[in-house]
């Protein structure tokens, strides 16, 4: 099973942008569908963003155009640019890696926009 770290969180202020970055423990070639989600207090983990090995990729509803996602099997890593960043994005960010029953998540990054 793969190990993902993530990294690249912190804090923001609104109309802010950060990156955040997932890296594999090994190749994600593979792996079929690398994501990131979401948690913020009280409220359910939401896909934030998926792409597949094929560049299919998958957005939120919320994201509109604000985030893009990348992957780069090469250096066995996923990041996510995030931008016009608001307070309501504030969660902890979590990668995955998932290929048919499989799934693989990394322990999360806090995102918190606030001025």
């Amino acid at each position: 099973q793969v190990q993902l770290v993530e990294s690249g969180g912190g804090l923001v202020q609104p109309g802010g942008s950060l990156r955040l970055s997932c890296a594999a423990s090994r190749s994600i070639f593979s792996i079929n569908v690398m994501g990131w989600y979401r948690q913020a207090p009280g409220k359910q983990r939401e896909l934030v963003a998926s792409i597949t090995i094929g560049d299919r990729i998958n957005y939120g509803d919320f994201v509109k155009g604000r985030f893009t996602i990348s992957r780069d099997n090469a250096k066995n890593s996923v990041d996510l640019q995030m931008s016009s960043l608001k307070p309501e994005d504030t969660a902890v960010y979590y990668c995955n890696g998932r290929s048919g029953n499989s799934a693989s998540w990394g322990q999360g990054t806090q995102v918190t926009v606030s001025s």
